[in-house]
């Protein structure tokens, strides 16, 4: 009788019990829930150099992540409300301006230099081409100001944005006063642009010992070509050493001086920052001026096409006179074969980043 009954309690729990897993597991938000609910970039890649802008400078916050992407994308920063800070730096290519040579701002105009990538600009300690920003914070006020990009001024962004109701109401929430003041505009930006931060390409998982991390033998090969011919220049997991350099575009500096024009310093003329090669197969044109359209471009120059000029770098001078760095069809075929491999399709695709409708 015992055993009857002992049975008939076990097969009437077995469905209630299947029913509660599955309730629960419907509790368990899955993988891609747990992502959406993350602040991007609230995690240091363990393969990456320590940052300049530390995460605890600005802690990565939902809330404040959120209202700086609104910020990002909202073109009433500019004075004709027609240019956001994401018209010239599209997710897709990695935050840069696809198939344009140079930015454009407001009324049509034409900046002098292409639009860089914005990906791990917190181990940037200065940004920009010629390093005129300091500090991840005030870079903004860089575009915001200048009149052939948004040509607006600061004290103007912060009426329209203290019009706003629904700014009033976030900005509160977070910072708790009003009206809404520089610090709090250029703290709320800077939540979202700290946030881009490209380390899951396929490279990454290799280096990292993850899955996914396969390479080729031809990758291998241009990933030891890289290490031999483009550093220190291209140096670290970050693929830049974050100096200035003058790479032979050019023998004279008319049109930009470079990093001469913050230091006004003659030895500085024609030095541009060194970019990342993280995710450049995306990032065309290429050079400050975006004066090459493609890779195969790029490496034509430096193997005959450097320019010689007085503050050309010492490392494109070779020491029987050559300049530049010889490369033979196989290894710019190799080069090319890892560059591929820096592509980082998470970053370029993650919603989290994407302009909200």
């Amino acid at each position: 009788m015992g055993t009857a009954i002992s049975r008939m309690l076990t097969a009437s729990l077995v469905p209630l019990l299947g029913l509660a897993g599955l309730l629960v597991a419907g509790c368990q938000p899955d993988a891609d829930v747990l992502k959406q609910q993350a602040v991007p970039g609230d995690t240091l890649p363990s393969n990456f150099p320590t940052p300049a802008y530390a995460l605890e400078t600005n802690l990565p916050d939902r809330a404040t992540f959120e209202l700086g992407r609104t910020l990002f994308y909202d073109p009433r920063l500019s004075r004709t409300g027609d240019v956001s800070c994401g018209s010239c730096h599209q997710q897709f290519v990695a935050f840069a301006h696809a198939d344009h040579r140079v930015s454009h701002g407001v009324d049509g105009l034409l900046g002098p230099r292409n639009a860089p990538a914005l990906q791990n600009l917190r181990w940037r300690r200065e940004l920009l081409w010629d390093g005129g920003a300091k500090n991840l914070e005030t870079m903004p006020l860089a575009p915001l100001t200048n009149p052939v990009e948004m040509d607006e001024t600061l004290d103007n962004v912060l009426k329209k944005l203290n019009a706003d109701a629904d700014y009033q109401r976030r900005f509160a929430k977070i910072y708790g006063k009003s009206p809404i003041d520089s610090y709090q505009f250029l703290r709320a930006l800077a939540q979202f642009t700290a946030s881009l931060t490209s380390a899951n390409s396929r490279y990454d998982h290799y280096v990292r010992g993850e899955a996914g991390g396969q390479l080729s033998e031809p990758e291998l090969r241009g990933r030891a070509l890289l290490a031999q011919k483009c550093t220190p220049c291209h140096s670290t997991d970050l693929f830049t050493d974050e100096t200035y350099r003058n790479n032979g575009l050019d023998r004279e500096f008319s049109a930009d001086s470079g990093r001469a024009h913050i230091t006004n310093v003659a030895q500085d003329r024609g030095l541009f920052k060194v970019p990342s090669l993280r995710n450049v197969t995306k990032t065309a044109p290429y050079m400050h001026d975006g004066r090459f359209a493609t890779l195969p471009q790029v490496l034509a120059h430096y193997d005959h096409g450097v320019q010689a000029s007085p503050t050309l770098d010492p490392l494109l001078r070779q020491p029987g006179g050559q300049l530049g760095i010889p490369l033979t069809a196989q290894e710019q075929a190799d080069l090319l074969a890892f560059l591929e491999t820096l592509t980082d399709t998470e970053f370029l695709q993650d919603r989290r980043l994407a302009e909200r409708q």
